[in-house]
């Protein structure tokens, strides 16, 4: 079963938006993979584009709030600090044992359920806030 895009997921800013749809498409493919025995082969490419996705996703999202005057930047950033030190952790873990069925658990629980809770509970007031700041 994957994580599925619902509106309370939303946060009325296009560009992050799109960025966590891509976020859940590469998870969702990741649990694909694993369904027909194919996880394995999936998992670097997956970890590659977490880290790769936390640099730049994270980046903008800072950007903007940044720009907006967000009240909650310190804090915003240090939880993304922390994702960024679980991801890179699961890439260290990737290039010291090697794809394992562990570890495809460890990036689904681990990156799932990071993401839902992060958007409903901080990057919905961002989006708030850059909304409220713009007007």
């Amino acid at each position: 079963m994957g994580y599925a895009w619902t509106d309370d997921l939303a946060t009325g800013n296009e560009a992050i938006d799109s960025q966590h749809k891509q976020l859940f498409k590469a998870i969702n493919d990741l649990l694909d993979a694993c369904f027909t025995g194919a996880g394995h082969a999936k998992l670097d490419p997956t970890v590659q584009f977490l880290v790769d996705y936390t640099q730049k996703h994270f980046s903008d999202e800072e950007d903007l709030q940044r720009q907006s005057g967000y009240p909650g930047y310190p804090q915003h950033k240090k939880l993304h600090e922390g994702f960024t030190h679980t991801v890179l952790g699961l890439a260290e873990h990737l290039k010291k044992e090697g794809p394992t069925a562990s570890l495809v658990r460890k990036v689904n629980s681990s990156v799932g359920n990071w993401l839902i809770h992060h958007i409903k509970d901080e990057d919905k007031k961002v989006a708030a806030h850059i909304r409220n700041s713009s007007k």
